[in-house]
């Protein structure tokens, strides 16, 4: 699937310092919008997926999440509003999250998933091992360790 217009990489980390809250963030106003891709919608919000696993981390529910999308509010308003209502990681806390996010699917739990998703795409050669990794080349981005 190529690039989603007003869709950021996993990798951003500019709202809380945490990677794929911003991205979150605009899978949801897609989705309100009527413009997030079908190929989105079956992973969108999923407990065990990127978006369960950030909404878990910060002990918010995903629902309540989007229902504050909806209010509307610039990014770092919603931001605090989950911080506010949920948890606020201290520095080491986003740290510890970054680097696992970052690396999911690298040999762990998901990572036979990632290797499914791979063969399914025909990029059983590429080096890509983690989601973050597959999500940046399903959107035609080459993915942050590989760039020259």
């Amino acid at each position: 699937m190529p690039a989603v217009e007003g869709l950021r990489s996993p990798y951003d980390k500019t709202l809380g310092g945490l990677h794929h809250l911003g991205r979150m963030l605009d899978k949801i106003r897609l989705m309100q919008a009527g413009k997030l891709p079908e190929d989105f919608h079956r992973n969108y919000g999923l407990s065990v997926g990127l978006d369960g696993q950030l909404c878990g981390f910060l002990n918010v529910k995903f629902e309540d999440l989007t229902a504050r999308v909806q209010q509307g509010g610039a990014d770092e308003e919603i931001t605090e509003w989950i911080f506010a209502h949920g948890f606020r990681p201290n520095r080491t806390q986003a740290m510890v999250w970054n680097e696992h996010i970052r690396k999911l699917g690298w040999n762990d739990r998901t990572a036979g998933f990632v290797a499914k998703v791979k063969a399914e795409a025909g990029l059983t050669q590429h080096p890509a091992c983690t989601a973050f990794e597959l999500i940046e080349l399903g959107e035609e981005r080459e993915p942050p360790a590989r760039r020259s």
